[in-house]
């Protein structure tokens, strides 16, 4: 019987290249990591009661080797491709994200595990992105944009081979595996020549600096990897003293005792070299894509809480608008600590109020007298609930380090454009929920815990029992 490796290791292993050779492509990815690890290793120490957390709940595991990468893509056959792609490390599309609010013109999902058990093997994540043409004000060069991508082709011809030969035979044996991951890293890679002459870059630089990078190249190169950290603050602090410049504030929620959902910040993209198609041999000009991304996660909050978050970001945004350089950065942070006081920074708080889902097990694995409620086990320590991670990310969040990525800290506020219908239309699948995940993760550990405590007939009492 023929043996085949499991989508997790398929996925580490990609991940793992992936990281080498974005290393090689950009040594401040390095630094950056070497910074995080350091930071996490000396809040784990001060902090022993994290440390025991995080070890409970097997977050202290999946820590070192966790990322995220961001790509753009421009068409549905591409965007098509890469779901399928990714299928085959196990992880897929869930959430959908419409950047449009921040006069970005892609909408987006997130290629994920979505498994208790892929998440803490490893929790890879790629943010993709799909170019918008019906975004565009000028139709001519919309036409024209979709006509240069009708000529490229970002998958070789052995990867589609080998995504075929999963659909055929159910999985790749280790060998295979090994050669797909090589061959799936040519997806990503930088390429130095540019596919259009510089007057076409010109163009769709003018238009708007993330067309000419989703256009202008033979693929969608990785713009960032993201480890993440268990104290951002410190990193942001720390980015400068290594020679690291930082973007002017930290994208999400403000500080707090118990973080919740995402926090990001960047360094600014880098000016590289670009050879444009049709110069002359040794004539150049730069482009600037690619940056690097720290993250910090929180307790995933639930729609009620999530609501209070939106408010609470609008209301800072709204009084503290941030300029191009960074102007005002102060004064947001400090409006942003007042506006978040409506969500509590206390997990029972968050908990009882419907806040923020957690994942529950028993503290021992034994039968109990009857209990009258869930709450009473809790009270009495029986029943123990951590805050699950979360897992995803946040469009005006993404939009800030997309902001910063094309070299502003400016804040930009548009009208919503979604169209989640033409994305999934042209990613060939629908989008997964994550409320409805993290809320299914949630109802299956309160399951097991209370069977696991004896206390089975309390499930009668649950929401769709």
């Amino acid at each position: 019987m023929t043996q085949f490796l499991h989508p997790d290791d398929i996925r580490t292993l990609f991940s793992s290249a992936m990281s080498d050779m974005y290393r090689t492509e950009v040594p401040q990815y390095g630094t950056l990591v070497q910074l995080v690890e350091d930071i996490n290793a000396e809040t784990l120490r001060a902090c022993p009661e994290l440390a025991e957390s995080m070890k409970t709940t097997g977050e202290i595991g999946r820590l070192d080797v966790e990322r995220h990468g961001a790509i753009r893509v421009g068409t549905a056959e591409e965007l098509s491709g890469i779901r399928r792609m990714f299928a085959v490390m196990g992880m897929y599309p869930v959430g959908y994200y419409d950047l449009s609010v921040a006069g970005i013109p892609v909408h987006s999902t997130a290629f994920r595990p979505v498994d208790a058990a892929s998440l803490s093997k490893n929790p890879f994540r790629v943010f993709t992105s799909l170019l918008r043409l019906d975004l565009l004000e000028d139709q001519e060069l919309a036409e024209q944009v979709a006509q240069i991508l009708a000529r490229r082709m970002i998958f070789t011809n052995r990867v589609t081979e080998l995504i075929d030969l999963v659909d055929t035979q159910g999985g790749l044996t280790q060998e295979q595996a090994v050669e797909f991951v090589a061959e799936a890293l040519n997806t990503f890679r930088w390429h130095q020549n540019a596919t259009v002459c510089t007057n076409t870059y010109q163009r769709l630089h003018d238009a708007h600096r993330l067309i000419a990078d989703v256009v202008s190249f033979q693929g969608p190169h990785i713009n960032h990897l993201t480890p993440r950290t268990l104290d951002i603050d410190t990193v942001q602090v720390g980015m400068p003293e290594r020679g690291i410049l930082a973007k002017a504030v930290i994208e999400g929620p403000p500080t707090r005792e118990n973080p919740i959902l995402l926090r990001q910040t960047s360094f600014k993209a880098l000016e590289e070299k670009v050879v444009f198609s049709g110069q002359e041999a040794g004539e150049s000009g730069t482009h600037s894509a690619r940056f690097g991304e720290i993250e910090q996660r929180g307790a995933a909050l639930t729609k009620a809480g999530r609501a209070l978050y939106d408010q609470a970001l609008a209301k800072t945004r709204a009084a503290a608008p941030i300029g191009a350089a960074g102007e005002g950065a102060e004064a947001y942070q400090d409006e942003l600590a007042k506006q978040f006081h409506v969500i509590p920074d206390d997990l029972e708080d968050m908990r009882t109020q419907g806040l923020a889902y957690f994942q529950y097990r028993a503290a021992k694995n034994c039968a109990l007298s009857d209990y009258a409620s869930i709450e009473a086990l809790i009270k009495d320590g029986h029943l123990i609930a951590s805050p699950l991670t979360y897992e995803d990310f946040l469009p005006v969040s993404a939009a800030g380090i997309f902001q910063s990525n094309l070299g502003s800290d400016e804040q930009s506020n548009y009208s919503a454009s979604a169209n989640q219908s033409a994305f999934e239309e042209a990613l060939g699948a629908s989008v997964r929920d994550p409320f409805a995940m993290y809320a299914a993760s949630e109802r299956e550990s309160l399951l097991t815990a209370l069977k696991n405590l004896g206390q089975a007939r309390l499930i009668s009492g649950l929401k769709g029992a």
